[in-house]
């Protein structure tokens, strides 16, 4: 029994002793590996990119016809787009001085049309004063004399003057009036509030 438990630990520290020896060789061939590659890298790039003897010069270093065409359409386009945003620039600016001068004009309209109606207003109130003026001096009058006077106007106007004065003065001056006149009159007068509103 002392024979078989002393065999084992020998098999294991053979195949130990390979394992070692088996890693070190892989070593070895991989570093001659590199060795041989770095020689042959050094080599191939000597025999493909031999050493120039000319320096480099302006001349031997000149663009081909293509990249010099494609420069030049670049540069076109540039010189095309600055034009255009300058054109631009103009046109906005014009704009600008339009809208100023339509912005003015719209505001003097409205300054004219502000007096324009402060103007109306002071005649309509004088023309209303006027009428008031008249209407007092025709009350003032002998009937028979007024009556005189509004046969001789328009039956529209005199109708007009006959709302605005008092009850007393305006029977007077339509008993005065001829019969005919003071009819026309009177219907003048009687339709003014027929389509008034009754509610």
């Amino acid at each position: 029994m002392n024979t078989r438990k002393a065999r084992p630990p020998a098999r294991r520290q053979s195949r130990a002793g390979r394992g070692a020896l088996f890693l070190i060789a892989t070593f070895l061939g991989t570093s001659g590996l590199l060795r041989v590659g770095t020689g042959a890298g050094d080599a191939f790039a000597l025999s493909v990119a031999p050493e120039q003897t000319e320096p480099v010069t302006p001349e031997t270093c000149q663009p081909d016809g293509g990249a010099l065409a494609m420069l030049a359409d670049l540069k076109e386009r540039e010189a095309r787009l600055e034009n255009r945003e300058a054109l631009i620039a103009d046109r906005a600016q014009a704009l600008t001085l339009a809208k100023a001068e339509v912005d003015e004009h719209i505001a003097a309209l409205v300054a004219a049309e502000e007096q324009l109606a402060q103007t109306l207003t002071l005649a309509e109130a004088a023309a209303d004063d006027d009428v008031a003026r008249l209407v007092a001096v025709y009350e003032k009058m002998k009937p028979k004399e007024a009556a005189a006077l509004f046969g001789e106007m328009d039956p529209e106007f005199a109708a007009g003057f006959l709302a605005r004065m008092r009850p007393e003065p305006a029977a007077q001056v339509l008993a005065g009036l001829e019969p005919k006149t003071a009819y026309t009159i009177s219907v003048l007068l009687a339709g003014r509030n027929a389509s008034a509103p009754r509610e």
